[in-house]
């Protein structure tokens, strides 16, 4: 049986990019990053667009769509999203290659199939023009993406306790934010509920949802102004270890770097 493969090629503010796959053809998720940057990381395992059936994007702001445009129209990849989604992309100052033929709808909740894969949205709160998280289910395994989101909903932590992988938001450390340089519009925006995922945040969802189906947990979307990767990491494994949730042991956490690629996993 062909395996699960996971990579992500950038996480955070500067660009966000995710592949999973098998070892001939897979999926991206958001496509932020330069479609240079793009191609090279694919070719390193082997594969260039035309392994890849579909991205799929989680909403319209920059650093999850600056490449779409290339990959859709030049590259003959269909770009999934819903279609609030697609409007915004198609405003988009970054976005200066529209989509056209490659531009596919998907609608909140309903499950397609894209080769080998089932891919389901849902809905998450962030404040781009419509916003979703994507279930990537393939053979037994289900692998889920929330990202940018506010606060975790109850839809949300359905779909992300009944995975055996997620990559989840730990965006910034509260005290970094209020102690940091950054006005105090932004701050709001930041903590708000259509905002983003603070450390606390996701290590209580962590804490409280977990159960033996997680096999990995990776934390993605962390700021290079409100956050550290070490910080991310105890913070979460803290919440855990108060539910004696062993990490390393019963769970295996990862922070994904925000500019460079990380290890390739095969699941």
């Amino acid at each position: 049986m062909d395996k699960l493969r996971f990579q992500s090629f950038g996480s955070g503010s500067s660009g966000n990019c995710y592949f999973i796959g098998n070892a001939s053809n897979g999926l991206l998720i958001d496509a932020g990053l330069g479609v240079r940057s793009i191609r090279k990381n694919l070719r390193n395992m082997g594969l260039d667009f035309e392994n890849i059936w579909g991205v799929f994007v989680t909403h319209d702001h920059a650093d999850h769509i600056k490449a779409v445009g290339p990959i859709g129209e030049k590259h003959r990849v269909p770009i999934y999203t819903t279609r609030k989604v697609h409007e915004g992309i198609q405003r988009s100052y970054c976005v200066t290659e529209k989509l056209y033929s490659s531009r596919k709808y998907i609608e909140k909740n309903e499950t397609i199939e894209v080769g080998e894969f089932k891919v389901t949205a849902f809905p998450v709160s962030h404040d781009a023009t419509d916003n979703v998280g994507y279930t990537v289910e393939y053979k037994e395994k289900r692998f889920t993406f929330a990202t940018d989101l506010g606060f975790v909903s109850e839809e949300v932590a359905e779909h992300l306790s009944k995975s055996d992988y997620m990559v989840l938001e730990a965006n910034y450390d509260e005290q970094m934010l209020m102690q940091g340089s950054y006005p105090a519009y932004l701050k709001n925006r930041i903590i708000a509920k259509t905002g983003h995922l603070s450390n606390d945040q996701a290590g209580l969802f962590l804490s409280e949802a977990y159960n033996e189906r997680i096999k990995h947990i990776f934390l993605c979307h962390l700021s290079r102004e409100n956050n550290l990767p070490e910080l991310a990491y105890t913070t979460i494994q803290n919440y855990l270890e108060t539910k004696k949730v062993k990490v390393g042991v019963d769970v295996q956490l990862v922070t994904l770097d925000r500019m460079n690629i990380s290890e390739l996993y095969i699941f």
